[in-house]
């Protein structure tokens, strides 16, 4: 209810400001005779020549930013049908009275200034209207001398957002220059006219001068002007300024925590430090305590959480339970950077059963990291620890850290011919609790010299590149009897030549009568990577999924043009290959990117071959598609294909019709079983010695029944059981000014278990009131999932 934020008070009494300037126009006279004087303004003869000028400016929104902040200082217009004025004991304003000051109106069918009281009052259909507000009372007093006002029966109603309200009686009092406000009887709510859903009321409202805050007594939360809630004081934030205090509680009920009842409240502690501290009542599950503290120093800005559940009445095999995340990002002295990301909970099931803001259901891992960098125009260099935390049974105790690593690249541009050199090194040192993996320290350098050249149609990057690596390896053979053909001390070096080339064609095209630029973009790229023994390195090649920092990537178009196979250091793939490729693209007249295809492929020249299996002359293809028409119909797929094998290794797809507030959205997944045993870890179980790849349908849908209910849904299916993985269902009620949801989840707890039959299931219930401080925007608000982490996602690019 913050009236007083937009300086009503003060700027509601501008007559005051305009007394002098009405008493300067007046002609003075004795006696009883009158004089009559119009003072018109030209750049409002539209107001004036209106016989109801309240109505041309009434809803007006000024945006703040263009309201102009020394308004007492512009110049006053002033017109009226007639001026009557008597010296020394009034002049009168009489007939549509017109006062404008910049962005301020006020309309009045008369206004007075009593001398030599020096009293203004205006009085029947008083109008007030700053860009922002819209002011109907009764009367407006004023005394010109010690700059108190009051407006009666007042009705207000903001024009650039929501609310509005009224009050019996407004007051503005001067006390030793100090100003006082006053509000007697107010209301506020969201909800538009005639709309009693619920509004805040108070006895009285007092601010003092310019303080952030207002304090309200007597205060009532109403529900169709019935009172839900009393407080008898409250202090609420009028301004931009942040307050200590109560923030809007929520409540909520669901199947798994059953009642809800959150009651958040803030610290102001400096202008560069904040707390947030919730707690929150789960009637299934007891107090949970969350704090979050919120800094900016000199060194940047960072949060802390802690949340802490002290005794867990539904599992109660756990005893205290908690959770911690600390997160930090900052500049130092331009030059250096220091980023930390560190979170840990009291147990790996945490966020399958605690509500948390620091992490999700899907999780398998909590990250610890902490960087310091220094950076110029020739070198990076970064000093990093890194370490995990798992959060599955398998993951325990298996995770490399690392403890630390120093890394540094060096870069020399505009050399002669147009040369670029760089040179990246690192040394690590990597630590495990698995007595089965190795541990050990590693150097690499990579001297890399690289050749652009480029024009509007045509461009070639030629690059060469020496990797070396030397490692000292730990490792207990008769913990794991796989590593005794590891080295302990093993050195590598592998010299790498690259050639990428590509084209740009364009040309004007039409399609059913709608005209569009096609481009077609070429690439073609020679890989050369010596071939090495690397048998005596820990790495995901030779120790079956091994390595320390590497894992495969993922060959879909983009990355059939890269030079590495696997991330990391641990394994350089061996290459002697053309990879070529093309791009398509169609842009309409407004040069929207409306659809895309990009098709590649690796041709060998040296076979790879791997696991004793028949080398291979090519690589799977890669297709990749997004189609995009008349924005409402969108379409995207990903595929890579093996024609060797006749087999899809990968693929996706996405189909969405969007319009207005209606959605669908069918989506399917697939992974081969082939591609992730020999790729990657397969997390799916073995039976009758086979393993499932994925193979996942999902279905997204929102849709209205009338104008003020939405319904959405998702539902997914993994297919090589035929089992329903998870499905959530919500409804939402929206007003005005208030909402309210409702959804249904049910999900399986176990999904990587070859028959999983257990499910868990949620009825969440959520409301608020819109337009307050906490509420979500409009278009963001939903029912609550009940936990779900599979949904409604775009995962649409064509956005230029």
């Amino acid at each position: 209810m913050s009236l007083t934020s937009h300086s009503l008070l003060a700027t509601m009494i501008s007559l005051a400001l305009y007394g002098p300037a009405m008493a300067a126009d007046i002609t003075s006279t004795s006696g009883d005779s009158h004089n009559q004087k119009t003072i018109a303004n030209p750049a409002n003869n539209a107001i004036n020549g209106n016989k109801n000028p309240i109505a041309m400016v009434r809803g007006v929104c000024i945006p703040e930013k263009d309201r102009k902040q020394d308004t007492n200082n512009e110049p006053i217009h002033i017109s009226a049908n007639r001026v009557e004025a008597q010296q020394n004991k009034a002049a009168v304003y009489s007939g549509d009275v017109v006062v404008k000051q910049g962005t301020r109106t006020i309309i009045a069918d008369k206004a007075t200034l009593q001398q030599p009281t020096n009293i203004v009052t205006a009085n029947g259909n008083v109008f007030y209207q700053d860009g922002g507000m819209d002011i109907d009372a009764k009367s407006l007093t004023s005394n010109l001398d010690t700059k108190d006002a009051q407006m009666h029966d007042a009705v207000y109603q903001m024009t650039c957002q929501a609310g509005r309200g009224d009050a019996k009686l407004i007051e503005r009092r001067n006390v030793d220059g100090t100003q006082f406000y006053k509000m007697t009887d107010g209301t506020y709510t969201t909800c538009p006219d005639n709309d009693k859903s619920w509004r805040f009321a108070a006895g009285s409202l007092d601010r003092d001068g310019d303080s952030p805050f207002a304090d309200l007594y007597n205060a009532r939360f109403e529900v169709l002007d019935v009172p839900v809630f009393y407080l008898p004081w409250l202090r609420v934030p009028v301004t931009d300024q942040r307050l200590t205090g109560f923030l809007y509680p929520s409540i909520s009920y669901g199947s798994k925590n059953g009642m809800e009842l959150e009651t958040p409240f803030y610290w102001n502690i400096a202008p560069n430090y904040d707390l947030t501290f919730t707690p929150k009542y789960m009637n299934h599950r007891g107090l949970q305590l969350t704090s979050e503290f919120r800094y900016l120093s000199d060194f940047g800005q960072g949060k802390v959480i802690g949340e802490y559940l002290g005794h867990d009445k539904k599992y109660q095999d756990y005893d205290k339970r908690w959770g911690f995340q600390w997160t930090h990002s900052g500049i130092i002295d331009k030059n250096w950077l220091l980023n930390i990301d560190y979170s840990k909970v009291s147990d790996a099931q945490y966020f399958d059963d605690v509500d948390s803001i620091i992490g999700q259901r899907e999780d398998n891992n909590l990250l610890q990291t902490a960087s310091l960098a220094y950076r110029n125009d020739n070198w990076d260099t970064n000093l990093m620890v890194r370490d995990f935390q798992p959060l599955t049974e398998s993951g325990q105790g298996t995770q490399y850290r690392l403890m630390p690593q120093l890394s540094s690249t060096y870069y020399k541009s505009d050399l002669p011919y147009g040369l670029d050199f760089s040179l990246p090194m690192s040394i690590s040192k990597f630590d495990t609790d698995d007595r089965s993996k190795p541990t050990a320290d590693r150097v690499t350098v990579e001297p890399t010299l690289t050749l652009p050249y480029a024009t509007p149609w045509w461009s070639v990057t030629t690059q060469a590149k020496l990797m070396y690596a030397h490692y000292n390896q730990q490792f207990d053979v008769q913990a794991n009897p796989d590593l005794n053909t590891l080295d302990k001390t093993a050195n590598r070096t592998v010299p790498e030549f690259r050639v990428n080339s590509s084209l740009y064609f364009e040309r004007d095209t039409s399609i059913m009568g709608e005209h569009y630029t096609q481009s077609l973009e070429p690439q073609l790229q020679y890989l050369y990577v010596k071939n090495i023994d690397q048998s005596g390195i820990y790495n995901p090649v030779n120790y079956n999924g091994g390595g320390y920092d590497s894992t495969r990537l993922q060959q879909d178009y983009y990355g059939l043009f890269s030079d590495r196979t696997y991330s990391g250091h641990d394994y350089i793939a061996p290459a002697n290959q053309f990879t070529v490729g093309a791009t398509t693209r169609y842009y309409d007249a407004n040069f929207k990117e409306r659809f895309t295809l990009s098709l590649g492929q690796i041709f060998y020249i040296d076979k790879p071959v791997a696991d004793g299996t028949d080398a291979k002359s090519y690589s799977a293809t890669a297709l990749e598609t997004e189609f995009n028409l008349d924005d409402n119909l969108f379409f995207k797929s990903a595929m890579q294909y093996d024609s060797s094998e006749n087999e899809v290794q990968q693929g996706s797809t996405a189909v969405e019709y969007r319009n207005g507030r209606v959605f669908v959205q069918p989506s399917y997944r697939y992974v081969s079983s082939s591609y992730l045993t020999k790729y990657v870890e397969n997390p799916n179980i073995e039976v009758n010695g086979k393993r499932d790849g994925i193979s996942q349908l999902g279905l997204s849908a929102g849709f209205p029944i009338n104008d003020n209910i939405d319904i959405t849904a998702d539902y997914f299916q993994d297919m090589n059981v035929n089992k329903m993985l998870e499905s959530r269902v919500g409804l939402v009620y929206r007003s005005a000014c208030w909402m309210i949801g409702l959804s249904y989840n049910r999900y399986a707890k176990d999904p990587l278990n070859q028959d999983f039959t257990e499910y868990d299931s949620n009825v969440s219930f959520s409301f608020s009131l819109l337009g307050l401080q906490g509420a979500r925007p409009f278009g963001q608000t939903s029912a609550d999932d009940g936990g779900n982490i599979l949904g409604y996602a775009d995962p649409f690019t064509l956005k230029n």
